[in-house]
């Protein structure tokens, strides 16, 4: 059972929710929910809370993977999900970047009304077999010949977690480059305290009525907890004993999984 008492779970008004080690596990033919995710959805929604998936995704538009999810047996529009791409697409709007693109191949659309002629930036997002030593260089030659190189990276997760073991993440490539140019990257996604503010307000609720559920320690539950949220780590997905002796991040509750999280906030309603 979660620990630390139940006084977190009381006077929640919305959830934000990550999605990939919370409701399912990705992998091979689009992955496998993870046992009781999708009823816990389902009972969120009959509560009357407020729910919004804020997730790192980046290999799939927000229409795509919300029907990617509705086939997985969760029922979300693609506007209850808040993702990096389209946060970044307003970023490059509002300063008028012109980006090289280094992301998954069913991303591109999301940047299909971005001006990218001549570009004067890189976006990085989780490429999967599109990080290649090629594509790599290709944008280390791009942002070490800019006079003032602008690195843009869709999250900064370490790795996540498929059906058949942990994959790298896009933060390990966001680093080599970071490293090789000697640029410091703007992340766009978790966790920026921007990107936890704009799932804030698309779910329409304040920080201290809101409560993060994640797998990850850094990126789902110190975001959270650094805009004011409480926050609980999930021991499925990329969880890890040792996350619980994190020395800076310390959630407000461990829980087993999802259902379980639901399970203790419904009955403090």
């Amino acid at each position: 059972m979660a620990e630390r008492g139940r006084g977190w779970a009381r006077a929640v008004r919305g959830l934000l929710l990550d999605v990939s080690g919370v409701l399912y596990d990705s992998g091979a033919g689009g992955g496998v929910p993870i046992a009781g995710s999708a009823e816990a959805v389902r009972r969120i929604k009959a509560s009357g809370l407020k729910l919004q998936l804020c997730t790192n995704e980046t290999q799939a538009t927000r229409e795509d993977f919300a029907r990617k999810l509705w086939a997985m047996g969760f029922e979300v529009s693609a506007a209850q999900v808040t993702a990096p791409a389209p946060a970044a697409c307003r970023l490059l709007r509002e300063r008028g970047l012109r980006p090289h693109l280094l992301v998954h191949d069913d991303l591109v659309p999301e940047f299909a009304e971005i001006n990218k002629t001549n570009p004067n930036c890189v976006v990085l997002g989780d490429a999967a077999e599109n990080f290649t030593y090629a594509n790599l260089n290709e944008a280390f030659r791009l942002l070490i010949g800019m006079e003032k190189p602008v690195l843009i990276s869709l999250g900064k997760g370490r790795y996540y977690k498929e059906t058949d073991g942990l994959k790298l993440d896009v933060g390990a490539y966001m680093k080599a480059l970071e490293y090789a140019c000697d640029v410091q990257a703007e992340v766009v996604g978790k966790p920026a305290k921007s990107f936890f503010e704009s799932a804030l307000a698309e779910l329409g609720v304040p920080p201290e009525q809101a409560i993060m559920i994640g797998d990850d320690i850094v990126n789902d539950v110190g975001g959270a907890q650094q805009c004011g949220m409480r926050a609980l780590q999930v021991r499925t997905g990329k969880y890890r004993p040792s996350d619980e002796n994190h020395p800076e991040v310390k959630p407000d509750a461990y829980v087993n999984n999802l259902a379980e999280a639901v399970d203790i906030i419904l009955q403090e309603l």
